[in-house]
C-alpha cells in the first residue's frame, strides 16, 4: 500500500464507513482517530509480513525478550513518524476539522507498564525494529493499568486505568495460536513408550492463553517487529450444566476466575492472594510464550533440539520472568523427552538475565509453600537445580558451608523463600547491569560470590532511550532545528549528534535554541495550567523532578530544598536567587505509605507557596498527577534543570535523565547510576554535581548523625522547624511526623539530611548560572551533543553483538 496522501484520505474514509459504520454527518473525533489508526496499521501490514518471512528464512539467532511491562505509550503517533508521513496525517485530519495531535489524544496510553522498567523495554522494541534485528517481544494484555492518579486534598486516590475500554485498533488476535497454561496439580512418573521414566502432570487447573500480535515498526525502513501480548481465559467458558439449574454465578467462576490473571498490572501483593495471583501472571507470560516457540522449533526441525541454543535466546526483563529457567526445562524434559542433562546445557545456553535493582530487599523471593502449591513441577526442578548448583560450589570451595548458605537458590528459615535473582543468575550465561556504576556494584557487592564463581557471565549495558520518541517525536521544534543546521542522520543513529558541538558557540544559532525552548515551555505552562490550575510564567526557570515516587529517589529532598527557598523568600532574602517553577510528578505504590505520604507533603507544601503572595514573583510548586508516557512527551522538551537525587549507590541506571539530556535540560544530580556517565559525555562543567558518592555513603552510615548536621546548619534548621512546627498541615497535627522521624534518624539509609547542604550549594550554582542565559543556552547545546551514547540503538546493538551473538538484516 502506498502511503500517498490520496490513498490515506481513501482509506480513512472507506474505514469511518465501513470498517466502523460511521458517517461524516455524524462526524465524532474518536471515529476519525480510530479510521485513521486502522489505516495506518493496514499499511503496516505488508511489512510485518515481509519482515517475519525475512527472519523465519534466516539462520540468524532469534531473540524473544521477555518483560511483564511494555510502557508504549500512544501508537498512532509512533507509527506516523516511523512511516514518514506525518504530513499526511495532519492534511487527512485537517480535512475532517481537527488537528493530528487532537487525534492522537484520543489514543489512551497503553497501560502495560508501569516505570522505566516498562518504558526501557519499549525504547528496546523501537531499537530493534530499527536495526533490523529478529526480536519479538512477549508481554501480558492487561485490560486494566498501573491506576489513574488523581489527587484530593494533597492526597494520591487511585482510580481504574481502563485502557482497553474502547478496544485497541492497533492489535490482531491469534486464536490458532493459543497455549494452555496449567496451575496446581499433583506430579506423577510414568514409563514412556520408548520405556523411559517421565513426569506428569495431573489434576491441574488448565488456562488459555490467547495472543494479541501488535506491531513495533522500525524508522522509516521498512522492517516491523511483533509485541505479542497473551490475554487470559477459560479453557471452558461456563458450565451449562450449572447455568441451566440456575447456579449463574458458579458457572462463569472458572471463566472469572482465568480472567484475572491479565487484568490489572501488578495486583496489591500485601495479601496472599495477591501474592499468588502476582505468580499466576509470571508463569502465564513465561509458560506461553516458551511453548509458543518450543511450537515453532519443533513445525520445521522436529525433536532435534541440537541446534536451539544456538539459535535462540531469551532475554530476561528483570526476575519477574525468572521461571523461565525451570520452565523450559520442564518443557524441554516433560513434553520434548529430553534428559536433564540435554536440557540444561540448552536453557542455561540460551537464557540471558538483565537486572534492574541494587535495593536487597527488592530482589524477588517466592514462598517455597506458595510456590510448591502452584507450581508443584517447578518447584521440583528448582530445588534439583540448586541441588546441582551447591554441589559444584561445594567441589569449587570445598568445607565453605557458609559460602554454600550464601548461594543457595532457597532462602532457609522459618518461611523458605525462593531466590529468583539468584535462579536467574545460575540459569542464564549472561548476566548485566544496565549502567557501569550498577554492574560494578552487582560484581562487588550483592552478586559477589556469583561473580567470583562466574566472572564471565557478568557485563554492563548502560540503558538508552529511542531518538524517535524522545526527541524527534516529543520536540519537533528542537528536531526542525537540528535538521536544518547538522542533517537528520541523527534519527537512525543518534551519534551524529555530536555534530551539534561546534554550534555551541554560534550567537546567532543559541538565539534560536532559546526560541525553542521558550516555546517549549509554554507548552508545558498550559499543560500544567489545565492540568493542576497552577499558572507557570515561562520567565521562570523549570525544574522538574518527574519518576516513581520512592524514598531513594529522594522526592523529600527536593521538597526541603523548595521550603528553603521559601523560608529565604519571607525573610525577604532574594539575592543571587533565580525565579523558578518546580514541577514534582510520579505515581506512589498503592500499599507504600511512606511514597504516598511524600506525595501529600508535595501538595500541602505547594499549597502554601502558591498562595502566599510573597512568593509571586519567585517560586511556583506542584504536584503533577497522573504521570506517563504521553506527559512526559510535553514535560522534557520544557524543562531547564532535570532533577535526578538519588542516594548514591541505589538507582540501577535511569532513563529519565537521558530524555531530558536529550532535549537539553541540565542536570543536577548525585554521582549514581547513569548520571555518572552522563555527567561524563556532557563534561562535568555542564552538570550540577552534589551529594556523598556511592563510596562515601558506606563510610557515611558508620556513624551518621543528621541530628547534629540539622543542629550546625542554621538553614537546615529553619527547614525542619517550619516542617516539625506544623506549618504546612496546621489542619492536621502530626501528619508528617514519620518523615521528619525517619530524617532524624540515624539510620536513615537514604542520608537525606547528610546530602542537603551540598544540595543547597548545587542548586545556588544553578541560580547563578541560568541568569547568564548565553552560557546556560550554550551548555545545554552540549548536553545534547552529548547524548548520542545514551540512544538505545546504541544499547541494543551492544546487547545483539555482545549477548544475543545475532546479527542485523540488510
Amino acid at each position: 500500500m502506498s502511503l500517498t496522501l490520496s490513498t490515506l484520505q481513501h482509506e480513512v474514509l472507506r474505514h469511518l464507513n465501513y470498517t466502523l459504520g460511521h458517517h461524516q454527518a455524524e462526524l465524532d473525533k474518536t471515529y476519525v482517530y480510530r479510521a485513521l489508526a486502522i489505516a495506518v496499521r493496514d499499511r503496516l501490514i505488508n511489512d510485518w509480513v515481509d519482515t517475519r518471512k525475512k527472519f523465519d528464512a534466516t539462520e540468524d539467532r532469534k531473540v524473544y525478550y521477555l518483560s511483564l511491562e511494555f510502557l508504549i505509550g500512544r501508537s498512532l503517533s509512533n507509527a506516523v513518524l516511523n512511516l514518514g508521513i506525518d504530513d499526511e496525517a495532519a492534511s487527512v485530519a485537517h480535512e475532517y476539522g481537527v488537528k493530528f495531535e487532537e487525534l492522537a489524544e484520543e489514543e489512551l496510553d497503553a497501560g502495560l507498564g508501569n516505570g522505566g522498567l516498562g518504558r526501557l523495554a519499549a525504547c528496546f522494541l523501537d531499537s530493534c525494529a530499527n536495526l533490523k534485528l529478529p526480536v519479538v517481544g512477549y508481554g501480558i494484555r492487561y485490560e486494566y493499568g498501573m491506576f489513574h492518579q488523581h489527587i484530593e486534598d494533597g492526597r494520591q486516590v487511585e482510580d481504574p486505568d481502563h485502557w482497553l475500554r474502547d478496544g485497541n485498533p492497533w492489535e490482531i488476535e491469534r486464536p490458532e495460536n493459543s497455549r494452555t497454561i496449567r496451575f496446581y496439580g499433583n506430579t506423577t512418573q510414568k514409563i514412556s513408550a520408548t520405556g523411559e521414566l517421565r513426569t506428569a502432570l495431573t489434576d491441574t487447573h488448565d488456562v488459555m492463553a490467547i495472543p494479541y500480535d501488535m506491531p513495533i515498526p522500525g524508522y522509516k525502513n521498512g522492517t516491523v517487529n511483533t509485541l505479542r501480548l497473551w490475554k487470559a481465559t477459560a479453557t471452558d467458558v461456563f458450565d451449562l450444566d450449572e447455568f441451566n439449574s440456575g447456579s449463574y454465578t458458579e458457572a462463569v467462576a472458572s471463566k472469572n476466575s482465568a480472567e484475572q490473571i491479565t487484568m490489572v498490572l501488578y495486583p496489591n501483593d500485601a495479601s496472599e492472594n495477591g501474592k499468588e495471583l502476582r505468580l499466576k501472571q509470571q508463569y502465564f507470560l513465561v509458560s506461553a510464550s516458551l511453548q509458543d516457540v518450543l511450537e515453532g522449533w519443533t513445525k520445521n526441525h522436529g525433536s532435534d533440539f541440537t541446534g536451539f541454543a544456538k539459535a535462540n535466546c531469551f532475554q530476561l526483563n528483570d526476575t519477574h520472568p525468572a521461571c523461565a529457567v525451570p520452565e523450559l526445562m520442564r518443557l524441554l524434559m516433560d513434553d520434548y523427552g529430553q534428559s536433564w542433562e540435554e536440557a540444561w546445557k540448552i536453557t542455561s545456553s540460551c537464557m540471558a538475565y538483565t537486572n534492574h535493582t541494587l535495593l536487597p530487599e527488592a530482589l524477588e523471593r517466592w514462598s517455597v509453600a506458595l510456590y510448591g502449591r502452584l507450581l508443584p513441577r517447578l518447584l521440583e526442578i528448582i530445588y534439583e537445580i540448586n541441588r546441582r548448583f551447591l554441589a559444584l560450589v561445594a567441589e569449587r570451595y570445598p568445607g565453605n558451608v557458609e559460602l554454600q548458605r550464601r548461594v543457595s537458590l532457597v532462602e532457609e528459615g522459618h518461611e523458605p523463600q525462593l531466590r529468583m535473582a539468584y535462579l536467574s543468575i545460575v540459569g542464564s550465561f549472561s548476566v548485566n547491569g544496565v549502567a557501569q556504576l550498577h554492574t560494578d556494584l552487582l560484581k562487588e557487592g550483592l552478586f559477589s560470590d556469583f561473580h567470583a564463581l562466574w566472572p564471565e557471565k557478568f557485563n554492563n549495558k548502560t540503558n538508552g532511550v529511542t531518538p524517535r520518541r524522545w526527541l524527534s517525536h516529543c520536540n519537533p521544534g528542537l528536531r526542525d532545528l537540528l535538521d536544518q543546521t547538522i542533517g537528520d542522520e541523527w534519527k537512525r543513529d543518534l551519534s551524529h549528534i555530536e555534530k551539534l558541538k561546534p554550534h555551541a558557540e554560534d550567537t546567532d544559532f543559541l538565539r534560536r535554541w532559546i526560541d525553542v525552548k521558550q516555546a517549549n515551555k509554554r507548552v508545558l505552562s498550559e499543560y500544567v495550567l489545565e492540568t493542576t490550575g497552577v499558572v507557570f510564567d515561562p520567565a521562570f526557570m523549570f525544574d522538574v523532578q518527574v519518576k516513581r515516587i520512592h524514598e531513594y529517589k529522594r522526592q523529600l529532598l527536593n521538597v526541603l530544598h523548595c521550603i528553603h527557598l521559601y523560608n529565604r523568600i519571607k525573610v525577604g532574602d532574594t539575592a543571587g536567587m533565580v525565579p523558578r517553577c518546580v514541577l514534582i510528578g510520579g505515581k506512589a505504590a498503592p500499599g507504600y505509605h511512606v511514597a504516598k505520604l511524600i506525595v501529600k507533603l508535595i501538595g500541602n507544601v505547594s499549597d502554601t507557596i502558591n498562595k502566599d503572595p510573597d512568593t509571586a514573583d519567585w517560586l511556583k510548586l506542584v504536584f503533577l498527577p497522573n504521570y506517563r508516557v504521553s506527559a512526559m512527551e510535553v514535560i522534557c522538551p520544557g524543562t531547564d534543570l532535570s532533577e535526578q537525587l538519588s542516594t548514591a549507590g541505589k538507582e540501577a541506571s535511569g532513563t529519565g535523565n537521558m530524555k531530558f539530556m536529550m532535549n537539553g535540560a541540565l542536570t543536577i544530580g548525585t554521582l549514581d547510576g547513569a548520571n555518572i556517565e552522563i555527567r561524563d559525555k556532557a563534561g562535568p562543567e555542564n552538570f550540577f554535581l552534589f551529594g556523598l558518592d556511592a563510596s562515601e555513603v558506606v563510610d557515611a552510615r558508620k556513624a551518621y548523625c543528621p541530628n547534629d548536621i540539622i543542629a550546625s546548619d542554621p538553614e537546615i534548621a529553619h527547614v525542619m522547624e517550619r516542617l516539625e512546627g506544623g506549618w504546612f498541615n496546621r489542619n492536621e497535627p502530626g501528619i508528617f511526623d514519620m518523615l521528619t522521624a525517619g530524617l532524624r534518624d540515624p539510620y536513615d539509609q537514604w542520608l537525606t539530611i547528610a546530602d542537603f547542604r551540598s544540595f543547597i550549594d548545587a542548586q545556588a550554582q544553578v541560580a547563578a548560572e541560568y541568569q547568564e542565559q548565553a552560557l546556560w543556552s550554550k551548555k545545554s547545546v552540549l548536553n545534547v551533543a552529548g547524548s548520542g551514547h545514551f540512544s538505545s540503538d546504541r544499547t541494543i546493538g551492544q546487547y545483539a553483538d555482545e549477548i544475543w551473538k545475532t546479527r542485523r538484516q540488510s
